[in-house]
């Protein structure tokens, strides 16, 4: 199985399995595609999430703001999963997640000539023909190459270097008091749902009482259904930690929060 995860919506994924198909019969499965544009930390926050419930595969990820820069492209080992993607980070914490010995290779790549382009080239190591679509002439032969190689036999391969130098994503830490927590907004899913750093265990014992978030009130419920809809809530997502939301309406509105913003509860 190779997993595709990406924030290029439609058609740009198309490109990238059909080479993967040239290359290889792996099943593929999409993850998704619409993962938040260019945010590499909100894409590995899910992917640390979502991962873990897979069987062992080779999962292609490709959120990349660096394209066409210096940025380098990485094949991570985590047990019996692989995952390949570019050098911003963005694989480590759903590799971690996964095992607790991960082994990272950096992938040696030369950039090609984009008027010799052949999109069925098998040529390997990869020359990617294009500065602006990696994930097509990179990050696709990667991960067919390393699917056919098997993952204990990959890293023998001439286009693998074993490295210890990657990008890493960290996400920030919440501050913990006895009347309150700060943190920071990870991440808001399609329904709106403001997912932040703040660990769900602050809120045990909490359940049915009203608490401030950044001065704006709501009831702490184990589910969204548990106040009438239009309401605001406050509960712990599927992920653990602590999400604002509205039955049925969007909570990064009710609560007029985004990413990135600073979440002040008080108890």
């Amino acid at each position: 199985m190779i997993t595709l995860s990406s924030d290029f919506g439609s058609p740009y994924p198309a490109a990238m399995k059909g080479v993967l198909l040239q290359h290889t019969d792996a099943r593929l499965v999409d993850i998704s595609h619409d993962f938040p544009r260019q945010d590499v930390r909100a894409t590995a926050f899910w992917l640390q999430e979502l991962l873990p419930y897979f069987p062992p595969a080779v999962h292609l990820v490709v959120v990349d703001p660096g394209v066409g820069t210096d940025r380098g492209a990485v094949v991570v080992r985590a047990d019996e999963h692989v995952l390949v993607g570019p050098d911003n980070g963005i694989l480590l914490p759903a590799a971690r997640r996964l095992a607790e010995d991960i082994a990272v290779f950096a992938v040696k790549f030369e950039q090609g000539d984009p008027t010799e382009a052949d999109p069925t080239t098998s040529a390997w190591p990869p020359e990617p023909d294009s500065q602006t679509f990696h994930g097509r002439d990179l990050f696709a032969p990667t991960a067919a190459h390393v699917h056919d190689a098997g993952h204990e036999t990959f890293q023998t391969d001439d286009g693998f270097e074993r490295t210890d130098e990657f990008a890493e994503v960290t996400f920030p830490e919440p501050t913990i008091t006895d009347d309150g927590a700060v943190g920071e907004v990870l991440t808001i899913d399609s329904f709106g749902n403001v997912i932040t750093n703040v660990p769900g265990e602050v809120l045990a014992g909490r359940f049915g009482d009203h608490v401030q978030a950044n001065g704006i009130s709501a009831t702490v419920r184990h589910s969204y259904a548990a106040v009438d809809g239009g309401h605001r809530v406050v509960t712990v997502g599927s992920h653990g930690n602590v999400e604002l939301a509205v039955n049925r309406g969007r909570g990064d509105k009710a609560f007029s929060i985004g990413v990135g913003d600073r979440i002040r509860f008080k108890w």
